[in-house]
């Protein structure tokens, strides 16, 4: 028969999807006990009652310890963190509040940052999500570009503004096979946001937490430009996600996209990859310009010890769809720009091949709820 030390070990596999980390190492591990031939008592205590990824625990638990030597039978349990508990994870997460399961069927989370602004990062982003629907894969985005938000017009969604279910959760919209949640829904459109950190770092969080996504496989993040609060927050909610650099081919450019990388390195943010933008125009006669230098992206790309995942050329099709609301891969799939793109999207694939949306879920049956309605986790969104 295992100890329960082994027992311990063998359940650091089960990882949490959400806080991709151990459940061992989230000290959900609650007790476990020995029981007679071979039969194993496992209790894993939740951060919330009801959790809608109770199942996947249950599956997993279930598997690491059933494959160790002398293991019969498996019986997982649940209990909820009581408030101590609670607030000793949020301290060593480093974060005010714990999920409820809004992020738990999510596979991948890449966040697209530059160092600076104009470099064509949120058409990349729209983009990107499109491209890997077209790959078969779920997609969604989440615009924190909170004080350039484009994702909105790029999508053709205006100032549509989302549902709420009746579980008090923002249902995000969906166009072209991508969810889209955005603070340009609750805002006027074409206003302007002045928001100082606290309320960003609320607004963040509740798009993360209080948002339905479901499953999805990926889901992207479009950072607005620099190393401020919005990237700080979102490398505090989700200090699994994975870092993706645009920057143009030019010296400058290059040099201040540095800055992010080290920045997302800081953070203990993955960086997964560079995309280089604006890389060149090839007139309709078939010449070629380097308008913004060359060889910028590889360079950075070597540097970061990445891989360089597409360089996108400048095309009048890819702005001109920008502003037409069809994403440019779907339009016109042939252009330069969405070829590139396209394999900037498998790339990111097969930098995720283990997406924790993969993972079985169960039918969840509820642990009784303390209270008898659900609340959202974030604050009521601030009008414009």
């Amino acid at each position: 028969m295992s100890s329960e030390a082994a027992i311990r070990d063998a359940l650091r596999s089960v990882i949490d999807p959400e806080l991709r980390r151990s459940i061992v190492e989230l000290d959900m591990v609650r007790e476990i006990k020995l029981g007679a031939n071979g039969v194993v008592d496992v209790t894993v205590s939740l951060t919330t009652a009801g959790c809608p990824i109770r199942g996947h625990f249950q599956t997993a638990v279930s598997e690491a310890v059933a494959a160790l030597e002398g293991v019969s039978h498996v019986n997982v349990y649940f209990d909820v963190m009581d408030d101590a508990q609670k607030a000793a994870l949020r301290q060593k997460l480093g974060r005010g509040s714990l999920p409820d399961g809004a992020l738990a069927q999510v596979g991948a989370v890449t966040c697209i940052g530059s160092g600076k602004g104009g470099v064509g990062k949120s058409t990349l982003t729209a983009n990107l999500a499109a491209a890997l629907a077209a790959e078969g894969k779920s997609a969604g985005i989440l615009d924190a570009d909170v004080w350039g938000y484009s994702i909105p017009r790029m999508y053709g969604l205006g100032a549509t503004r989302p549902d709420v279910s009746a579980a008090r959760k923002i249902i995000p919209l969906e166009a072209h096979g991508v969810k889209v949640m955005s603070i340009g829904f609750f805002v006027e459109e074409d206003s302007a946001v002045v928001w100082r950190g606290p309320m960003l770092h609320k607004a963040l969080t509740q798009f993360l937490q209080d948002v339905d996504w479901g499953a999805i496989d990926h889901l992207l993040i479009d950072l607005p430009p620099g190393t401020g609060d919005v990237s700080m927050t979102l490398a505090q909610l989700l200090p699994q996600a994975h870092f993706t650099i645009v920057t143009t081919p030019q010296p400058t450019a290059q040099k201040v996209a540095r800055r992010s990388a080290e920045m997302a390195r800081k953070l203990s943010l993955e960086i997964s990859g560079v995309i280089e933008n604006m890389s060149g125009f090839v007139t309709p006669a078939g010449e070629r310009f380097q308008i913004f230098g060359e060889g910028g992206g590889q360079e950075l790309a070597d540097e970061l010890d990445v891989p360089l995942l597409a360089k996108v050329p400048l095309t009048m099709p890819l702005r001109e769809h920008a502003d037409s609301g069809v994403p440019l891969v779907l339009e016109n799939p042939d252009d330069p720009a969405a070829q590139a793109i396209r394999h900037a999207a498998r790339g990111l694939i097969a930098l995720t091949p283990s997406a924790p949306a993969s993972l079985p879920v169960l039918p969840v049956q509820q642990v009784p709820a303390a209270s008898p309605s659900p609340k959202p986790a974030g604050m009521s969104l601030p009008m414009a």
